[in-house]
């Protein structure tokens, strides 16, 4: 963790506990837009103007709040106008790095080693978890905004006419079933599957526990006979919906106890899934080997670090 722009204790993945003893998310620091006109968004400052070339993601596979932005980026079609790095699996004492490891990447626009040290490029005084996503100017060399669901929402339409696809992650005459929807899943299911993992009492892991499993079972029958939530096409639900699911069966079921049931039971949840893998361009941001690989490196959760052999992507979809 960082505190005052200096790296001060080994990485651990629960900062801050309410008083129950639950997991408590740290909220994001930096919150500006990118616009098509460069003037400022719903919070934050202007100066962001969407430029070719001008504006780098940092990710890594194993989150799935960075494969959010991750999947916008390939809906709109904006690989061309964003760069991309992205940080080995495995959680280091230092926490996110960059490295060799196969899919991983170097740092490409500051060489930096860990992630933290992009924080203090941008804020030499930054007090906090270094997280992913990042969406840095490079340009202003700083970062623009950490907020995965505001990555994502810019994704959409911040960068006008450098997104070379047409499809809509926001459609005007669903958004407020979106807004709906994701309001009652980040809670329950996005966060909660965390509050059940990263729990330090019994009562604040059941109660994770619970809302976790009333989720899915509110989810699957609105997927009957559907394909996607509201659309004909993935749109901003679905993309939250589905990072959280890729990754139940391989990590949430066993390594965070929420082992009421698997994923693979939910008929419909299980093949919305598949529906969202042979969307274009999503089963590339889903590397399965990363996600086993950072989840079993959480040593509070797993003191070995054994990463289990299965399952396989195709063994769940």
């Amino acid at each position: 963790m960082l505190v005052n722009g200096r790296w001060t204790e080994d990485w651990q993945p629960v900062q801050a506990k309410d008083s129950k003893g639950g997991f408590v998310r740290q909220t994001s620091s930096f919150r500006s837009w990118v616009t098509p006109d460069g003037s400022a968004g719903p919070t934050g400052e202007a100066g962001f103007q969407a430029e070719a070339g001008r504006y780098h993601l940092y990710v890594a596979y194993i989150c799935p709040w960075a494969s959010r932005t991750l999947i916008g980026r390939k809906l709109k079609g904006l690989e061309s106008a964003i760069s991309v790095s992205i940080v080995e699996p495995s959680l280091t004492k230092e926490g996110w790095r960059f490295g060799t490891y196969p899919g991983a990447t170097e740092d490409h626009i500051q060489g930096a080693t860990y992630m933290h040290e992009i924080y203090t490029s941008a804020a030499s005084d930054f007090t906090g978890r270094a997280t992913v996503p990042v969406l840095w100017d490079k340009h202003r060399q700083t970062i623009v905004n950490n907020e995965s669901s505001d990555i994502l929402r810019m994704m959409n339409d911040g960068f006008g006419t450098l997104a070379t696809h047409s499809s809509d992650l926001y459609p005007a005459e669903w958004r407020a079933q979106i807004d709906a929807f994701n309001e009652r899943i980040y809670p329950s299911l996005n966060n909660g599957v965390y509050r059940a993992g990263f729990a330090t009492t019994q009562i604040a892991y059941e109660e994770a526990f619970a809302g976790v499993f009333d989720c899915l079972d509110w989810v699957e029958p609105q997927l009957e006979n559907r394909a996607f939530l509201f659309a004909d096409h993935p749109t901003e639900s679905d993309i939250r919906l589905f990072v959280t699911l890729v990754r139940f069966d391989v990590a949430y079921h066993g390594l965070f106890k929420c082992n009421l049931r698997r994923l693979s039971d939910y008929a419909n949840l299980r093949r919305f899934c598949r529906n969202m893998l042979d969307w274009p361009g999503i089963a590339e941001t889903v590397n399965f080997d990363h996600i086993k690989r950072g989840y079993y490196s959480i040593e509070s959760l797993n003191p070995t670090r054994i990463v289990p052999v299965g399952p396989a992507l195709a063994e769940i979809f």
